[in-house]
């Protein structure tokens, strides 16, 4: 087995957020340096992007070559401009981004920053430090603030979380309890993430409220940094890390993933990711058909092998493999050497329905083959068939876009097809 981490970027937490939200929802409204913080991940591809596409491109990653030498499967991976506030030469352009639809907000690694950015205080001037918490491990960071620009659309003054910042190196016991802490290049496998999900916010109405609702993302420390007892706060809505995709001008109710067909395992697949979704010539939504998500959940229902998951299954472009129930129900074998992966004899064919709160419904067929042969050649980054146990919800990753135009609404935003958040296909 050539990959030794399992890429999951939902986050685990968001449900119980947005159940805390619901009817809360939100919404909102360069010359660069070299690229930090190692190189090989992602790119902006060949020719001038329109205004509102970016390339993605699914390739090794930033952890393909040395000191780690351990290359990142299915990860879509693009460049993001940031600046100082209101500066037009202050700016740095990272790659290495993963692009993932599973979460909201744009998080970078210190290590890849250059820039010095203003920090997010807190009314008693305390320093604002975020622990997300994904499904399999956490990112801790500080609240600073950016202009991102990508394509051509610009989001400014966007609170974004830097990982992994030496300022604040203490991490609360609330928070590292969680899990293991992905705050440097080796452990979260990217140079950043760019969190393009449903949701406005990463957390919404339930961090801004006092007492146990409160999930426990946000922490106010002072400059000298966290200590262990260290109990989280409260976060204003607009003080949150955002969706960038909310900040733009125009183009600002939704995303747009068009990646190639896969067979099997290939080196690199190229694609776009696009802005909006009705507001120009090249993101109508055209013959997709429209999944409405539970916004109390965050999911819509996924049905497979007699079994209905119920507000427990999502797509998320963040997630490097299909997730979903565990070896005992479905009598796939996990792979002895990655115990996150299935590793059946042969390639196993499969169906499931997914269904939209509206009643939409779609039959998806898919294929589980041999993790252990698919990702034996270290050079080979897209695998169409890599799967693995997730009891308990139905986390259609990577391999799902491959061939598809994927529809991201956000929550609140206005589409042709009504409000988000949806997800369309």
């Amino acid at each position: 087995m050539k990959r030794a981490h399992l890429h999951l970027f939902f986050s685990l937490s968001l449900a119980a957020a947005l159940a805390l939200a619901v009817g809360c929802g939100g919404g909102g409204g360069s010359s660069g340096s070299s690229n930090s913080g190692g190189g090989g991940g992602g790119g902006t591809g060949s020719g001038t992007p329109t205004s509102n596409v970016q390339a993605i491109t699914v390739n090794t990653g930033p952890t393909a070559g040395p000191p780690y030498n351990e290359p990142y499967v299915d990860g879509a991976f693009t460049s993001v401009t940031v600046c100082v506030p209101d500066s037009t030469t202050n700016c740095q352009t990272i790659s290495g981004i993963l692009v993932d639809t599973g979460s909201s907000g744009l998080r970078i690694l210190s290590s890849a920053l250059t820039l010095s950015l203003p920090q997010q205080t807190g009314s008693n001037g305390d320093s604002i430090v975020e622990c997300l918490p994904f499904v399999a491990t956490f990112t801790w960071g500080p609240v600073q603030t950016v202009d991102m620009t990508i394509a051509g659309e610009q989001a400014k003054s966007l609170p974004i979380q830097v990982i992994g910042s030496s300022n604040f190196s203490t991490i609360p016991n609330s928070c590292s309890s969680i899990g293991q802490a992905a705050d440097d290049l080796a452990t979260l496998g990217a140079n950043g993430i760019l969190g393009i999900g449903t949701s406005a916010q990463d957390c919404g109405a339930a961090c801004t409220v006092s007492g146990p609702s409160n999930p426990g993302w946000y922490y106010a420390c002072p400059s000298t940094g966290c200590e262990l007892t260290t109990e989280s706060t409260t976060e204003s809505i607009s003080d949150q890390v955002q969706n960038p995709v909310t900040f733009f001008a125009t183009d600002n109710n939704g995303v747009i993933i068009e990646l190639p067909a896969v067979s099997g395992a290939e080196t690199s697949v190229t694609g776009s990711l696009i802005f909006g979704i009705g507001t120009q010539s090249n993101n109508a939504l055209g013959s997709a058909t429209v999944y409405t998500i539970d916004p109390s959940t965050g999911n819509f229902t996924t049905v497979f092998n007699g079994f209905s998951y119920t507000d427990a299954s999502f797509l998320d472009s963040g997630s490097n493999a299909l997730y979903f129930l565990d070896s005992n129900t479905t009598g796939l074998p996990i792979c002895q050497d990655a115990t996150y992966w299935y590793c059946p004899s042969s390639t196993q064919n499969f169906s499931a329905t997914n269904q939209g709160v509206n009643g939409a419904t779609g039959t998806v067929n898919f294929s589980v083959g041999n993790a252990d042969t698919l990702t034996a050649n270290p050079a080979d980054a897209a695998v169409n068939e890599l799967a693995g146990p997730n009891p308990g919800s139905f986390d259609w990753g990577l391999p799902f876009y491959f061939g598809r135009n994927v529809y991201t609404a956000i929550e609140g935003q206005n589409t042709p097809a009504g409000q988000g958040p949806y997800w369309a296909y």
